[in-house]
């Protein structure tokens, strides 16, 4: 039984010595892998820093058109809405310098034109009512 303890005991150091050899490999690779990692990180990092400065950039202007945008749109609304209080105020002084005289005097030719009504109705009045005009023959004449 010595033997095969032997042997038995020399296959467990070979594999124990593999098993350490493979460890050592893993470890050795992943610190290679985490180098490279590192390195791919900074790769990206410095790659990415300027696109981000780029869209900042972009973003500011963005932001500063829109400001810009508001405040054109804020000036023609106070543009429009100048223009019809001027709109307003030039119609009501039209009205008022033009609709109200032309009322006066349309009031004035409607009392001269009354004025004439009355005195051709007081002249019409005036006429004897038996005088006939010369062609009429005697309305109660029968024949």
């Amino acid at each position: 039984m010595t033997d095969w303890s032997a042997i038995f005991l020399g296959i467990i150091a070979l594999s124990v010595s593999v098993m350490a050899a493979i460890q050592v490999g893993i470890v050795v690779y992943g610190a290679r892998l985490a180098r490279r990692v590192d390195a791919l990180a900074a790769q990206v990092d410095r790659e990415i820093k300027p696109l981000l400065t780029h869209l900042n950039a972009i973003g500011e202007e963005a932001a500063r058109a829109t400001a810009l945008a508001a405040a054109q749109v804020e000036r023609v609304d106070r543009l429009f809405a100048d223009v019809s209080l001027r709109v307003e105020e030039t119609a009501t002084a039209v009205q008022s310098a033009i609709v109200a005289p032309a009322r006066a005097g349309l009031a004035l030719l409607t009392g001269v034109r009354a004025a004439f009504d009355a005195l051709k109705g007081m002249r019409q009045a005036s006429k004897p009512a038996h005088a006939a005009a010369p062609d009429e023959d005697d309305p109660l004449f029968i024949g």
